[in-house]
Protein backbone atom coordinates (compact mmCIF):
# COMPACT_ATOMS: atom_id res chain seq x y z
CA UNK A 1 0.00 0.00 0.00
CA UNK A 2 2.87 2.39 0.79
CA UNK A 3 4.80 2.11 -2.66
CA UNK A 4 1.38 2.87 -4.26
CA UNK A 5 0.56 6.24 -1.91
CA UNK A 6 4.29 7.10 -2.49
CA UNK A 7 3.78 7.36 -6.43
CA UNK A 8 0.49 9.18 -6.38
CA UNK A 9 1.84 11.56 -3.83
CA UNK A 10 5.13 13.58 -5.30
CA UNK A 11 5.04 16.59 -3.04
CA UNK A 12 7.93 16.63 -0.03
CA UNK A 13 5.00 18.49 2.23
CA UNK A 14 1.87 18.12 2.36
CA UNK A 15 -1.45 19.81 3.91
CA UNK A 16 -3.12 16.86 6.40
CA UNK A 17 -6.25 16.63 7.40
CA UNK A 18 -6.93 13.75 10.40
CA UNK A 19 -9.27 11.25 10.35
CA UNK A 20 -12.09 13.30 12.72
CA UNK A 21 -11.46 16.33 9.79
CA UNK A 22 -9.49 18.59 12.29
CA UNK A 23 -6.03 20.24 10.50
CA UNK A 24 -3.06 18.32 11.14
CA UNK A 25 -1.33 21.47 9.65
CA UNK A 26 1.53 21.04 7.07
CA UNK A 27 3.96 17.55 7.53
CA UNK A 28 5.92 15.95 5.55
CA UNK A 29 5.59 12.80 3.45
CA UNK A 30 6.84 10.40 5.57
CA UNK A 31 5.59 12.37 8.60
CA UNK A 32 2.08 11.97 7.46
CA UNK A 33 2.44 8.26 6.27
CA UNK A 34 3.29 7.56 9.92
CA UNK A 35 0.07 9.53 11.25
CA UNK A 36 -2.14 7.15 8.61
CA UNK A 37 -0.26 3.39 9.33
CA UNK A 38 -0.33 3.91 13.29
CA UNK A 39 -4.12 4.75 12.79
CA UNK A 40 -4.00 2.16 10.45
CA UNK A 41 -5.79 4.00 7.86
CA UNK A 42 -4.43 5.04 4.12
CA UNK A 43 -3.23 8.64 3.42
CA UNK A 44 -5.47 10.00 0.56
CA UNK A 45 -4.48 13.04 -1.97
CA UNK A 46 -7.53 15.21 -2.26
CA UNK A 47 -6.44 18.52 -4.01
CA UNK A 48 -2.89 17.80 -5.70
CA UNK A 49 -2.99 21.34 -7.27
CA UNK A 50 -3.25 23.05 -4.25
CA UNK A 51 -0.06 24.53 -2.48
CA UNK A 52 1.08 22.94 -0.45
CA UNK A 53 -1.26 19.72 -1.85
CA UNK A 54 -3.65 18.83 0.18
CA UNK A 55 -3.89 14.85 1.62
CA UNK A 56 -6.52 13.24 3.59
CA UNK A 57 -6.20 10.43 6.47
CA UNK A 58 -9.34 8.10 5.71
CA UNK A 59 -10.33 4.63 4.56
CA UNK A 60 -9.60 4.04 0.55
CA UNK A 61 -12.71 2.49 0.47
CA UNK A 62 -14.56 5.50 1.80
CA UNK A 63 -12.98 7.95 0.14
CA UNK A 64 -14.25 6.54 -3.42
CA UNK A 65 -18.13 6.01 -2.07
CA UNK A 66 -18.15 9.47 -0.72
CA UNK A 67 -17.03 10.54 -4.50
CA UNK A 68 -18.91 8.10 -6.39
CA UNK A 69 -22.10 9.50 -4.30
CA UNK A 70 -21.51 13.17 -5.01
CA UNK A 71 -20.89 12.56 -8.38
CA UNK A 72 -24.67 10.70 -8.64
CA UNK A 73 -25.67 13.48 -6.82
CA UNK A 74 -24.84 15.89 -9.24
CA UNK A 75 -25.76 13.71 -12.11
CA UNK A 76 -29.28 13.79 -10.77
CA UNK A 77 -29.24 17.53 -10.29
CA UNK A 78 -28.75 18.42 -13.70
CA UNK A 79 -31.58 18.67 -16.55
CA UNK A 80 -30.58 17.51 -19.89
CA UNK A 81 -31.23 20.12 -22.54
CA UNK A 82 -32.34 19.17 -25.81
CA UNK A 83 -32.71 21.36 -28.97
CA UNK A 84 -36.27 22.22 -30.02
CA UNK A 85 -36.92 23.16 -33.08
CA UNK A 86 -39.85 24.91 -34.86
CA UNK A 87 -40.54 25.12 -38.72
CA UNK A 88 -42.06 28.19 -40.82
CA UNK A 89 -43.12 29.00 -43.55
CA UNK A 90 -42.70 32.32 -45.86
CA UNK A 91 -46.37 32.68 -45.58
CA UNK A 92 -47.27 31.57 -42.23
CA UNK A 93 -49.45 33.77 -40.58
CA UNK A 94 -49.45 36.03 -38.03
CA UNK A 95 -51.81 34.02 -35.72
CA UNK A 96 -49.50 30.62 -36.53
CA UNK A 97 -46.45 32.44 -35.61
CA UNK A 98 -47.87 33.95 -32.04
CA UNK A 99 -48.64 30.51 -31.07
CA UNK A 100 -45.32 28.85 -32.17
CA UNK A 101 -43.42 32.04 -29.85
CA UNK A 102 -45.81 31.18 -27.59
CA UNK A 103 -44.43 27.60 -27.49
CA UNK A 104 -41.01 28.81 -28.01
CA UNK A 105 -41.19 31.09 -25.38
CA UNK A 106 -42.32 27.97 -22.81
CA UNK A 107 -38.97 25.93 -23.97
CA UNK A 108 -36.75 28.97 -23.10
CA UNK A 109 -38.32 29.00 -19.88
CA UNK A 110 -37.67 24.97 -19.30
CA UNK A 111 -33.85 25.68 -20.41
CA UNK A 112 -34.23 24.31 -23.84
CA UNK A 113 -32.29 25.43 -26.88
CA UNK A 114 -34.59 26.33 -30.10
CA UNK A 115 -34.00 26.35 -33.98
CA UNK A 116 -36.12 27.95 -35.91
CA UNK A 117 -36.11 26.67 -38.88
CA UNK A 118 -37.80 28.83 -42.32
CA UNK A 119 -38.56 26.41 -44.58
CA UNK A 120 -38.07 27.42 -47.98
CA UNK A 121 -39.94 25.37 -51.35
CA UNK A 122 -39.54 25.66 -54.85
CA UNK A 123 -38.39 29.18 -56.01
CA UNK A 124 -38.26 30.71 -52.55
CA UNK A 125 -35.02 28.87 -51.71
CA UNK A 126 -33.77 31.48 -54.62
CA UNK A 127 -35.30 34.64 -52.91
CA UNK A 128 -32.85 37.38 -51.03
CA UNK A 129 -31.05 36.44 -47.85
CA UNK A 130 -31.93 40.04 -46.26
CA UNK A 131 -35.91 38.97 -46.83
CA UNK A 132 -35.78 35.53 -45.51
CA UNK A 133 -33.68 36.61 -42.59
CA UNK A 134 -36.93 39.38 -41.87
CA UNK A 135 -39.16 36.39 -42.19
CA UNK A 136 -37.37 34.64 -39.60
CA UNK A 137 -36.95 37.87 -37.10
CA UNK A 138 -40.93 38.06 -37.32
CA UNK A 139 -41.01 35.16 -34.90
CA UNK A 140 -38.12 36.55 -32.68
CA UNK A 141 -40.22 39.52 -31.84
CA UNK A 142 -42.40 37.29 -30.63
CA UNK A 143 -40.78 35.48 -27.84
CA UNK A 144 -41.52 36.68 -24.71
CA UNK A 145 -38.58 35.20 -23.22
CA UNK A 146 -35.18 37.03 -22.75
CA UNK A 147 -33.06 35.12 -25.09
CA UNK A 148 -29.37 35.43 -27.01
CA UNK A 149 -28.43 33.99 -30.64
CA UNK A 150 -26.50 31.07 -29.89
CA UNK A 151 -25.58 30.21 -33.65
CA UNK A 152 -26.43 32.88 -36.36
CA UNK A 153 -28.38 32.41 -39.50
CA UNK A 154 -27.37 29.43 -41.57
CA UNK A 155 -27.93 28.30 -45.17
CA UNK A 156 -28.60 24.53 -45.46
CA UNK A 157 -30.38 22.39 -47.87
CA UNK A 158 -34.01 23.41 -46.64
CA UNK A 159 -33.78 26.65 -46.01
CA UNK A 160 -32.43 29.36 -43.33
CA UNK A 161 -32.11 28.37 -39.48
CA UNK A 162 -31.23 30.21 -36.66
CA UNK A 163 -30.55 29.20 -33.12
CA UNK A 164 -31.36 31.05 -29.65
CA UNK A 165 -30.90 29.87 -26.31
CA UNK A 166 -31.96 31.19 -22.22
CA UNK A 167 -29.92 34.11 -21.69
CA UNK A 168 -28.51 34.03 -18.34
Amino acid sequence: MRERINNQIRAKELRVIGSGNENLGVLSLNEALAIAEEQGLDLIEISPNALPPVAKIMEFGKHQYETSKKQKKARAGSKPTETKSIQIKIGTGEHDLSLKAKTASKWLNEGHRIKIELFLVGRSKFMDEKFLQERLDRVLKLITENYKVAEGYKRGPKGLTITIEKAK
